[in-house]
This record gives C-alpha cells, structure tokens and sequence, in this order.
C-alpha cells in the first residue's frame, strides 16, 4: 500500500456496514443517499460537458476550473463514502492543476491534459447509469414490500377489481395475506441485500475512481526513492552507533585489558600477590568486554533470531521484559531473513514503547503469516493516547517501507492501544508451526 492508502486504512472502520437490523436499516440509508447523490453527480457531469463544448467560443475556459473542482469534490466525497462504509481504499488522484495568476485559460488547458480529471468525467458518465441503479436495487426492495406490508392490508378493499400486488391479484384476505407476506419477503431481501451492495458499489468505484496507473507509477516511484534514502540514513546511524559502542565499551576494555597485563608481567618478579590480583581483573574486564561484544552482536542480528527463527526471538524479546507479555506464534516455518529482521526490531521497539509509556502490567503479541502476509499484533491495556508520529513509530515504519509493510495503530485515550504490522513476504518452509509462550 503507498502511503495515501495507509493513511486511509488507519481513519476508516467506524462506518462500515453494521449487522443485525440497525445496520441494514443504516445500509439501506446509504443506498438512498447513493442513488440521490447520483443526481448531484449527473449535474456536475454536465457541467465540465458543457464547459468543454463551450471551449471553442472561449466561454468554456472560464467555466471548466470550477465545473471540475465540484466534480472532483463529489468524487473525493464518493472515495470517502466507500472507504468509511465498507473499507475499500480508493486511492485518490493528484490535486487538480491550481489556479494560475495568468488567469483561467491556462488552467483549463491543464486541466485538459490531466489524466485524474478524464477518469472523473468518465465516472461521473458512467455513475448515475450503473452505481446509482445498483444502490436503487435494494431500495426497490424495501419500499416496495413496505407498499405489500404496509399499505395493501388498508387499501385493498378501496382498490377494488384489478389490483395486483406482484404476481398476487388482492382480492380477498387471503390474497391480502399472501401479498402481506411477500412484501415481508422483499423488505428482508432487500435489507439482506443491502450490505452485499455498498461492497459491490465500492469495487465498481474503484476501478473508475482509482488514481490513473502513470499516477501510481509516480508515487510508488517516490515511495522507494524515499525508502531508499531511509534505508541509508538507518544503515548510517546503525554504523556510527556500532563504531561508538565498539570505542566506548570493548575497545576501551581491551586496551585497559592490555595495560593491567603490562603491569601484572612487571609485578611478576616483585610481587607475586599484587601480579595475581592484577590478572584477576584481567579475567574480569575480558569478561565485560566479551559481554559488551555479545551486546552488540545482539542489537545487529540476534542469535536466537538467526538459529530459531521470529517466534522463538519474539519469547526471548518477552523473557526480557519486565511485563507479563504472552506470544502467540503460528508461522509455516523460517521466513526470509531480511523479513524476519524487520518484523523482530519492529516488535521489539512497539515493545519496549509499550513498557515506556502505557502503564500497562500486560501485553499481548500475536504472529501470523497467512496469504502471504506476515502479520504481528501488539496489543496492552494500558492508557492509550499513543502517538502515531513519534519518533519509536516513525522508526518502525522505516523499518517496515522498503518491505511495503504496514503499520496500523489504534489507541484512543484510556486505553487500550493495539498496534498491527503487515509485511509482505512469502515464506521458505511449507510445515506449519505453532506456539505460544509467556514472558
């Protein structure tokens, strides 16, 4: 996913199709405000038409900005619709050209060369003849079985001879029940329907809707060039800060190492008790530099990491917290490395965020590789409020960028917070494994 896709994936979820009656009767609301947004949709259509016949005379020029600034907002206000009520993301185009002080001629000539401006003409075409007849299916539905359970049981009688309900002529009270029931039928059908029919409206959308592919290009063009520049600003600071670790702890060590040695092989001679005791903290510093050395070996590529794989290193990443994390793991086996390595250190980071600033005495990790996504859940109790810009989360995303991973996180004030990181990858091993620990 770019990242106008991510963003979105973040806002969308709390107006989605619901379930049970409230929720159908709420989809059946959206159908109707579907089918009467088509109508604004078809004039703003013939508006830019208009404009653009009127090109030849001049008049057009002046008209076209704004006739396509009211059909790109009625399009940016579908996009929005479908992804708050079903989660399909649609990614939108570029802005429109902005105005310049040259006037409006020019930018309505670049209007005309702008491909997200013709995708809009075609789905303002194409929207009150297909979309809006599409949402009205439902709706037909729903009023015409409210006409079948509502309105026959009190009028048949006034109707009189010919008054036909369906396939039902309502002669009588048992005709009158037979087209009571049926109208029961299609407000059922048509409120079942309803949910099944925002989904579809939203697919068509979204192949009309959907940013022109060079527009794709482009982006995702950007979206490596910057993930390339983070890799090398990460691959830097990770460079300096070995080379600093290295200087200040077991480089110094060594060097303290070899002076004491020094002057336990002078004492040798002189005084044997002080050359023992010098050699016993030569023991003891080579001991602290070797630990510093497993130190750093650790924060580059763990060893657990790289002999047992992301799950095991996730419970050694739980043993060492002070919380009470529990994993779940079900991976297919050994993932690639470099997959393996982003989803440890960003687990690793949303961990130690977790122990930093929730307040929480518990914390949840979930694994999972399922359709060829990797797929970590880090979830506390704590008091939510996280920031999603900060710098331990802007570090996780780099992390994940130049896998086309993504980074979801959900933590309203007061808890609880859940963060969810999806990674792309296909994995090496087809036998399954799963486990479970508690740190």
């Amino acid at each position: 996913m770019t990242e106008p896709q991510v963003g979105m994936a973040q806002a969308q979820a709390d107006g989605r199709p619901g379930t049970g009656l409230g929720g159908a009767l709420a989809d059946i609301g959206r159908c109707q405000l579907l089918a009467l947004a088509a109508l604004a949709v078809a004039g703003a259509g013939s508006l830019v038409i208009g404009a653009l016949l009127l090109l030849p005379v001049g008049v057009g020029f002046l008209l076209l900005p704004p006739a396509a600034a009211a059909l790109r907002h009625m399009s940016d206000r579908y996009r929005d619709w479908a992804a708050r009520w079903t989660g399909t993301v649609i990614s939108p185009p570029p802005p429109l050209p902005p105005g310049h002080t040259a006037g409006r001629h020019r930018q309505a000539r670049a209007l005309l060369g702008d491909d997200g401006f013709w995708h809009d003409l075609r789905w303002a075409w194409a929207e009150p003849w297909t979309g809006a007849l599409l949402a009205a299916v439902p709706l037909a539905l729903v009023e015409y079985g409210l006409f079948g359970a509502a309105v026959q049981p009190f009028v048949w009688r006034l109707l009189g001879d010919g008054n036909w309900y369906a396939f039902i002529p309502v002669d009588s009270t048992a005709t009158m029940l037979a087209a009571l029931l049926l109208g029961l039928g299609f407000i059922g059908a048509g409120l079942r329907l309803a949910p099944a029919t925002l989904r579809l409206h939203a697919r068509w959308s979204g192949r009309l809707l959907a940013a022109p592919h060079t527009t794709e290009l482009v982006r995702r063009i950007e979206h490596l060039a910057g993930s390339r520049t983070d890799i090398l600003d990460v691959q830097a600071a990770e460079l300096r800060r070995i080379e600093r670790d290295l200087h200040d702890g077991a480089q110094a060590r060594l060097v303290a190492l070899g002076m004491t040695v020094d002057r336990a092989a002078h004492l040798l001679d002189s005084d044997l008790p002080a050359a023992r005791a010098l050699l016993h903290e030569v023991r003891a510093t080579s001991q602290r530099a070797l630990q510093d050395l497993r130190e750093l070996v650790h924060g580059v590529l763990p060893p657990v990491l790289a002999d047992r794989g992301l799950g095991d290193a996730v419970r050694s990443l739980a043993l060492d917290s002070h919380l009470d994390v529990h994993v779940e793991a079900a991976l297919p086996g050994r993932l690639p490395a470099p997959v393996e390595s982003a989803g440890y250190f960003a687990v690793a980071e949303l961990l130690a965020n977790a122990a930093k600033h929730s307040g929480a005495p518990e914390v949840r990790i979930r694994i999972s590789h399922t359709d060829g996504v990797l797929r970590a859940t880090v979830a506390d109790d704590g008091r939510g409020g996280a920031d999603p810009d900060g710098s331990g989360l802007r570090g996780v995303r780099r992390r994940l960028d130049p896998f086309d991973g993504t980074l979801v996180l959900h933590s309203p004030r007061g808890g609880p917070t859940t963060a969810t990181l999806e990674i792309p990858c296909a994995s090496s091993l087809p036998k399954t494994s799963s486990s479970s620990g508690t740190g």
